[in-house]
């Protein structure tokens, strides 16, 4: 059925008109009066006036064209537009308590939605649900107070989302979530614009993705977790990932809740639907028809019925994005978790080399249960980073711990080392240990964490922090990709902090790198919902690119994805665990490889844009 998409809210009054269209939140006009217009003050009142030409004595004077009709105007029946005024008699930027306390109960429970969403719950579909109650927070209210909804949410949502910050300090937990909650502050002030125009869940969606997408780049390096495309490791929305990566994958999960959240605010919006169809005046609207709503336009149950089943239709287009097929190669990589005698910020306990040994001593573990015929015997070996806290380059007695532990497996093994770099700095590296030749090849990390392997204006936060101390050297960022030839293949290596980055991962799967390997130190976080997340992260990334990946940490989780993101295998936490897994090698890539962030940077631009859109028409409309 064709419908009227065009938005015609709000029409406004050219200037110098005689009845001007009131400002948002002014009561409404009074109707134009039935009676005669007063006799003009200079005619004399005992001489009858004389009758403009123009306007019958007997006839009331006809309404200004800029006045609404009789008919109301047409207005999207498809999504709601511009929220309507205020009740008669409410002052402009006020409206009735229980609405206001509505707002805020939508925002609170979509924000602890959001964070059900999250590993380790995986209650995936609270996730559209969470962000249609925040939608439906923001909708008809102005850009100020939609902000501080946004930032509310957030709080609920990122509190318990981001609690696996707390060992390193809870004012470094709240300064985390009070400066990314900003970030959705400004979302939703630029939301409360968009949501005036037709089509607002296509807008909403796209700001969504831009403000994750600036959530990653600043401050300091960005910090691009709790994306809501994170929350769906394998789930009916992950296979936008092959399309357009993650951002894809959060624009679908928000346009599935908005439009929900249209469809429910179509309902609100109505009393009743013979209201509707008669076209009678709602309270609160400018002498219009129910908001949404126009003489001959389909009951509003059957347009709620349709953004209900396109919101439902949202995730069920996956299947009809093709998966790419298996390419008949496989190849064994053994898994080594070693585990670490401490906990949270020292976890590398009170004797030097522990967590060293505790790794070489699992590889021999490994090759032993290799020779006794429990395993089958691996092509390479993944250890995780910090898998040794001595440098072996400068260290003799820790080089012979991890050559004999490498020779006895007989095999390529790639290890987690920190390295000295000079006399002041350091380097994250994956390093590539050769049976035979020893050390060879290496990726040095390229995104260092923050205030764990550097100190920002180091300055100020060593002056005021002495745990800011305990990082010691600065790291410096590695500068090539991650490819490293080892035994059969060449694997792509990502370390640990770095899954959470779109361009590194991309960058490494192009250079033709299968599988892909993350190795990371999770030890000051065991227990708490931080692995679950990452490995989350890794799921995604598996679909993304087609690859497969083995996940490697010191207390875990250590896992195997499928290119098809599902954990074929993974370890507890907190144990020292190894094994064996066949994966297989695919060479093909996606779409999402080859396009990159095009699509990213297409929905950031359509979001910007309609925020540019609804400022014009607001002030066209004020002109």
């Amino acid at each position: 059925m064709a419908q009227d998409l065009s938005d015609t809210a709000g029409t406004p009054v050219p200037p110098g008109s005689a009845t001007p269209t009131p400002a948002d939140g002014a009561p409404p006009p009074a109707e134009p009066s039935a009676a005669p217009p007063a006799v003009p003050s200079a005619v004399p009142p005992a001489v009858p006036p004389a009758v403009p030409p123009a306007v019958p004595p007997a006839v009331p004077p006809a309404v200004p064209s800029t006045v609404p009709p009789a008919v109301p105007p047409a207005v999207p029946p498809s999504v709601p537009s511009e929220p309507a005024e205020p009740p008669v008699g409410v002052p402009p930027g006020k409206e009735p308590r229980r609405v206001l306390l509505a707002r805020v109960a939508a925002a609170a429970v979509g924000g602890l939605l959001l964070y059900l969403s999250f590993p380790p719950l995986n209650w995936w579909l609270c996730a559209p649900l969470g962000l249609a109650l925040v939608a439906g927070s923001l909708y008809g209210t102005r850009p100020r107070r939609a902000a501080w909804l946004g930032y509310l949410a957030a709080l609920v949502f990122l509190l318990p989302a981001l609690a696996w910050v707390r060992p390193i300090g809870y004012d470094a937990w709240l300064a985390l979530v009070g400066v990314e909650s900003a970030f959705y502050a400004l979302m939703a002030a630029g939301a409360a614009m968009v949501m005036r125009l037709a089509w607002w869940p296509l807008w909403f969606s796209a700001l969504w993705v831009a403000m994750e997408w600036i959530r990653g780049l600043v401050p300091i390096g960005g910090f691009p977790w709790a994306r809501v495309g994170f929350s769906q490791g394998e789930t009916l929305y992950t296979y936008y990932a092959a399309l357009g990566g993650v951002p894809l994958v959060s624009f679908a999960v928000a346009l599935s809740g908005t439009l929900l959240a249209a469809a429910a605010l179509r309902l609100l919006r109505r009393r009743t639907e013979g209201a509707a169809e008669a076209g009678e005046t709602a309270p609160g609207v400018r002498g219009e028809a129910a908001p949404g709503v126009r003489r001959g336009a389909a009951p509003v149950w059957k347009v709620s019925a349709a953004l209900t089943a396109g919101a439902l239709a949202v995730p069920a287009l996956t299947f009809l994005i093709p998966r790419p097929g298996d390419e008949g190669k496989t190849v064994n990589v053994g898994v080594v978790q070693g585990n670490v005698p401490g906990e949270g910020m020292y976890f590398l306990g009170d004797e030097p080399a522990v967590v060293l040994k505790n790794h070489a001593n699992m590889t021999h573990e490994l090759a032993k249960r290799v020779r006794e015929g429990k395993l089958p015997k691996p092509d390479v070996v993944v250890l995780p980073e910090n898998s040794t806290d001595i440098d072996p380059y400068a260290d003799p007695a820790a080089h012979a711990i991890i050559d004999a532990s490498v020779k006895d497996v007989g095999v390529p093994t790639l290890i987690g080392a920190v390295v000295g770099i000079g006399q002041t700095e350091r380097a994250t590296r994956s390093l590539v240990w050769d049976p035979v030749t020893g050390p060879g090849a290496y990726y040095d990390k390229q995104k260092l964490v923050p205030f764990g392997e550097y100190t920002p204006m180091k300055e100020i936060f060593l002056a005021l922090f002495e745990r800011a101390s305990l990082v010691g050297r600065q790291s410096v960022a590695g500068t090539r990709d991650g490819d490293l030839k080892m035994g059969p293949v060449i694997l792509g290596a990502v370390n640990c902090y770095e899954v959470a980055y779109d361009g590194i991962v991309r960058d490494t799967v192009r250079t033709g790198a299968t599988p892909l390997v993350v190795q990371g130190n999770n030890a000051s976080y065991a227990l708490s919902n931080l692995p679950p997340q990452q490995l989350a992260m890794s799921q995604l990334r598996a679909v993304e690119h087609n690859r497969a990946v083995v996940t490697a940490f010191t207390t875990g989780i250590s896992a195997y994805v499928t290119p098809e993101g599902k954990v074929s295998w993974q370890t507890a936490e907190r144990v020292p665990d190894a094994t064996v897994v066949t994966v297989p090698v695919r060479t093909q890539g996606t779409i999402a490889t080859k396009v990159g962030s095009a699509p990213e940077w297409a929905l950031i631009v359509v979001g910007v844009g309609a925020i540019g859109a609804a400022a014009w028409r607001r002030v066209r409309h004020r002109s």
